[in-house]
């Protein structure tokens, strides 16, 4: 059970990172399939279904009108 806290820790630093960094589809798709891995996984899901489905949402995430998803 140690690992939820860990994962959560991981994702929260790791996603302050990379904030400032995503300028494009694809930059948001990499980011989205490896956060939605890690979760997919934390949660005992199938980590390949997560990165499927966090990467197409952070790579059409400008396409939905998503506020703060624009390229730079």
């Amino acid at each position: 059970m140690m690992r939820a806290p860990f994962a959560f820790v991981f994702l929260t630093l790791a996603g302050s990172g990379l904030s400032g960094c995503l300028a494009s589809d694809a930059e948001r798709g990499l980011a989205g399939a490896a956060g939605g891995a890690v979760l997919s996984d934390v949660t005992g899901g199938s980590p390949l279904t997560g990165a499927v489905v966090g990467g197409a949402a952070g790579y059409f995430c400008r396409d939905l009108n998503v506020p703060g998803c624009e390229n730079r």
